[in-house]
Parts: structure tokens; sequence; C-alpha cells
């Protein structure tokens, strides 16, 4: 019994194993990159289009990693979402260009009216003020504003995605550059509602929430698509039962998360 213990352990740590580093060369299809302006710097990584052409114009999908995942490894930001546009049938589907920058442990996506993560107050400015961004968050915005000129690149659909304080910055991201994106996903995350107003009609949104989330409260998503809706826009909301934090796990499954938002572009009114 003993031997065959071993030997089920064995068996499963090389499946372990070999699922690791398969996964590790799949990260390695992501481009390791810097983006440089004056004397700041922004670490990001990149998936090409499958059987990129030169040629043809891209879509984009700029993705925002949560707290978490911070630092300077330029890898950690690919921990959430990284292999969902690595699968095959994403890739052959909604191909395009991918993007995941790294927020540094010293900064954050959004700007806040606090330096706590307090669930217990919403940190965020309920006013028409358009403060100055984050640091990373510029340079986020920066590189963007350069990449779309690429002429490889649809400048019809451009997407951002991204997870709790990623949530968090693509709301901001939205107000920052209404007229940039086609469509949103926000998951877990919270934003600036009086702001909402100068995308809501703009952006096609599809907004995610776990019901048991304790780390950023149900509550923020359904003020911002309230807001947003207030102000003509018509987002979708999707609460998810009994789900607390890590609901963008729910939301990758989702079997239209991809289809919904390359069927949108910014000439396309209808959801």
């Amino acid at each position: 019994m003993k031997i065959k213990t071993t030997m089920k352990n064995t068996v499963f740590t090389l499946a372990l194993l070999i699922s690791v580093v398969t996964f590790s060369q799949d990260f390695k299809l992501y481009e390791k990159a810097v983006f440089t302006f004056e004397n700041d710097t922004l670490n990001y990584r990149i998936l090409k289009p499958l059987n990129y052409n030169p040629n043809k114009r891209y879509p984009v999908h700029l993705f925002l990693h949560g707290s978490g995942e911070r630092g300077n490894d330029n890898s950690s930001q690919l921990t959430h979402g990284g292999k969902l546009f690595l699968k095959k049938e994403n890739r052959e589907k909604y191909n395009s260009w991918v993007i995941f920058p790294q927020c540094p442990i010293n900064d954050r996506w959004p700007s806040l009216t606090t330096d706590s993560w307090d669930n217990n107050n919403d940190y965020f400015p309920n006013n028409n003020e358009i403060n100055q961004p984050n640091k990373t968050l510029e340079l986020v915005i920066k590189f963007m504003d350069q990449f779309i000129e690429k002429k490889q690149v649809n400048k019809q659909r451009i997407y951002i995605s991204g997870l709790s304080m990623g949530g968090m910055g693509t709301f901001e991201m939205l107000h920052r550059r209404p007229d940039m994106f086609a469509a949103a996903t926000p998951i877990c995350g919270n934003g600036n509602a009086e702001l909402s107003k100068l995308y809501a009609t703009k952006v096609h949104l599809w907004i995610f929430h776990g019901s048991d989330d304790k780390t950023v409260k149900p509550e923020y998503s359904f003020k911002m698509a309230k807001a947003i809706i207030s102000s003509g826009g018509s987002p979708r909301l999707t609460l998810y039962e009994n789900v607390g934090h890590d609901s963008w796990n729910n939301a990758f499954a989702e079997k239209n998360f991809l289809k919904w938002i390359h069927s949108k572009t910014k000439k396309n009114s209808g959801f």
C-alpha cells in the first residue's frame, strides 16, 4: 500500500510539474517590454495577434490587474486573465493585441481619497473634478495614446478589462479617455460615479461582481451602474450569488465574455 501511495504521489507530482512548465511556456508568448516616457518607465507584457500580418488592423485589449499582482517582475500581472487570451479557440476567434501593464507596489491604478483600502468607506471622490492621475496610470494613458496610432490597430475596437484595483482603474481610464474604448468589463471594481457621465453613452459596459465580496463591496458596482443609467447608458450588470472577491473566475468562465466584447465597435451602438 505504501508503494502504491508513493507511485500515485509521484505521478501527481510529475503531472503538476508538466502543467507548470507548459503554463510557463505559454506565458512566454507574451513578450516582455518596457515603455519609457521622460524619466519614467512602465513594464508591460504584450501578446501579438495570431499569425500576425503587419498589413492588417487588429483590435486591442488592455487588461489592468489587481493589487496583489503589483511589482516589478513584469510577470505577476498575467496571474489572472493571462491564460484566457492564450486559449487556442480564443486566439482564433478573437484575434487581437493583448496588453498587460504592471503597476509597481508603491502605486495603484485609481486615484483615491485615502491611502487605505478600507472597505467600510467609499474611497472615491463624488464630484466632477478630474484630478491628476497616479503616475503609473498616466504612463498607461500615454502608452495607449501612442500604441493605438499604429497602422496595425483597429481604432474602432479598443477594449479594456480590469479586476479589483484594475476594475477601479478601468472606470478611471474610461472617464480619462472616454473616446478611446468601444467596450469595457470592470470586475469587482469601483469608481467616481459623477464622472461616469463622460462615457455613459459612448462605451459598452458589462460590469461583474460577487454578492459576498468582502474586499470590494458589490454595492459599488451597483452605484456605478445606476450612475451610468442615469446618464443615458445601458450597462449590463452580472452579480454572482455566493461568490466572494474572486468573481473574475466566474466572469472569465462566461461563455460570451470575449464574444460580447469583440462584438462591439465604437460605431455600433447596439447591445
